[in-house]
Protein backbone atom coordinates (compact mmCIF):
# COMPACT_ATOMS: atom_id res chain seq x y z
CA UNK A 1 0.00 0.00 0.00
CA UNK A 2 0.93 3.81 -0.58
CA UNK A 3 1.85 6.01 2.13
CA UNK A 4 -2.18 7.52 0.69
CA UNK A 5 -3.42 4.22 1.44
CA UNK A 6 -2.18 3.94 4.80
CA UNK A 7 -2.77 7.42 5.62
CA UNK A 8 -6.41 7.10 4.81
CA UNK A 9 -7.03 4.25 6.75
CA UNK A 10 -5.56 5.24 9.86
CA UNK A 11 -6.37 8.51 9.42
CA UNK A 12 -3.06 10.01 10.24
CA UNK A 13 -1.44 12.02 7.73
CA UNK A 14 1.06 11.09 5.16
CA UNK A 15 3.89 13.97 7.07
CA UNK A 16 2.81 12.36 10.46
CA UNK A 17 3.29 8.81 9.20
CA UNK A 18 6.57 9.74 7.20
CA UNK A 19 7.57 11.63 10.62
CA UNK A 20 6.86 8.45 12.79
CA UNK A 21 8.96 6.08 10.26
CA UNK A 22 11.37 8.43 10.80
CA UNK A 23 11.95 8.33 14.18
CA UNK A 24 11.92 5.00 14.12
CA UNK A 25 8.17 4.63 15.58
CA UNK A 26 7.05 2.66 12.23
CA UNK A 27 9.64 -0.08 11.31
CA UNK A 28 11.91 1.46 8.07
CA UNK A 29 9.19 0.83 4.41
CA UNK A 30 10.66 -0.93 1.77
CA UNK A 31 10.17 1.51 -1.75
CA UNK A 32 9.00 0.45 -5.10
CA UNK A 33 10.33 0.51 -8.24
CA UNK A 34 9.68 4.32 -8.46
CA UNK A 35 10.96 4.97 -4.76
CA UNK A 36 7.44 5.32 -3.05
CA UNK A 37 7.10 3.99 0.22
CA UNK A 38 4.94 0.39 0.29
CA UNK A 39 3.74 -0.70 3.43
CA UNK A 40 2.85 -4.05 4.15
CA UNK A 41 -0.88 -4.64 5.79
CA UNK A 42 0.79 -5.91 8.87
CA UNK A 43 1.73 -1.67 9.55
CA UNK A 44 -1.64 -1.15 10.17
CA UNK A 45 -2.29 -3.56 13.11
CA UNK A 46 0.94 -1.39 14.53
CA UNK A 47 -0.09 1.59 14.06
CA UNK A 48 -3.39 0.86 15.74
CA UNK A 49 -1.75 0.04 18.56
CA UNK A 50 -0.03 2.85 18.29
CA UNK A 51 -3.13 5.33 18.36
CA UNK A 52 -4.42 3.43 21.30
CA UNK A 53 -1.76 4.55 23.31
CA UNK A 54 -1.26 7.99 22.06
CA UNK A 55 -4.94 8.09 23.16
CA UNK A 56 -4.65 6.77 26.74
CA UNK A 57 -1.29 9.26 27.05
CA UNK A 58 1.51 7.03 26.54
CA UNK A 59 4.33 9.86 26.05
CA UNK A 60 6.05 9.60 22.37
CA UNK A 61 9.22 8.34 24.40
CA UNK A 62 7.61 5.54 26.19
CA UNK A 63 5.97 4.75 22.57
CA UNK A 64 9.51 4.69 21.05
CA UNK A 65 10.91 2.81 23.78
CA UNK A 66 8.21 -0.05 22.85
CA UNK A 67 8.66 0.24 19.78
CA UNK A 68 12.31 0.07 20.21
CA UNK A 69 11.69 -3.49 22.59
CA UNK A 70 8.94 -5.29 19.89
CA UNK A 71 11.72 -4.19 16.87
CA UNK A 72 14.12 -6.22 19.35
CA UNK A 73 12.03 -9.18 19.43
CA UNK A 74 10.53 -12.21 21.79
CA UNK A 75 13.57 -11.68 24.44
CA UNK A 76 12.34 -8.71 25.42
CA UNK A 77 8.78 -9.60 25.70
CA UNK A 78 9.24 -9.37 29.58
CA UNK A 79 10.09 -6.06 29.36
CA UNK A 80 6.93 -4.54 27.14
CA UNK A 81 4.79 -6.09 29.80
CA UNK A 82 6.08 -4.23 32.80
CA UNK A 83 6.03 -1.29 30.39
CA UNK A 84 2.60 -1.50 29.50
CA UNK A 85 1.47 -2.73 32.83
CA UNK A 86 3.50 0.68 34.01
CA UNK A 87 0.87 2.50 31.58
CA UNK A 88 -2.37 0.88 32.77
CA UNK A 89 -1.36 1.60 35.76
CA UNK A 90 -1.43 4.97 35.48
CA UNK A 91 -4.03 5.31 33.42
CA UNK A 92 -6.34 3.45 35.71
CA UNK A 93 -5.55 6.48 38.17
CA UNK A 94 -6.17 8.71 35.80
CA UNK A 95 -9.31 7.48 34.63
CA UNK A 96 -10.25 7.46 38.44
CA UNK A 97 -9.25 11.26 38.25
CA UNK A 98 -11.08 12.23 35.10
CA UNK A 99 -14.54 9.99 36.69
CA UNK A 100 -14.41 12.43 39.94
CA UNK A 101 -13.90 15.40 37.31
CA UNK A 102 -16.88 13.74 35.72
CA UNK A 103 -19.08 13.59 38.96
CA UNK A 104 -18.54 17.17 40.09
CA UNK A 105 -19.40 18.46 36.40
CA UNK A 106 -23.01 16.31 36.69
CA UNK A 107 -23.81 17.71 40.27
CA UNK A 108 -22.99 21.19 38.77
CA UNK A 109 -25.40 20.35 35.52
CA UNK A 110 -28.06 18.46 38.26
CA UNK A 111 -27.30 21.97 40.28
CA UNK A 112 -28.10 24.56 37.56
CA UNK A 113 -31.34 22.48 36.12
CA UNK A 114 -32.68 22.19 39.93
CA UNK A 115 -32.92 25.74 40.54
CA UNK A 116 -32.43 29.34 39.26
CA UNK A 117 -30.19 30.45 41.51
CA UNK A 118 -26.05 31.72 40.50
CA UNK A 119 -23.78 29.24 40.61
CA UNK A 120 -20.12 28.92 40.68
Amino acid sequence: MKIGDIAKRTGLTAHTLRYYERIGLLPYVLRDASGQRAYDDSVLGWIAFLQRLKTTGMSLREMLRYAQLRADGPATNAERQRLLEEHRARLRIHITDLQAALRVLDDKIDGYAGSNINQE
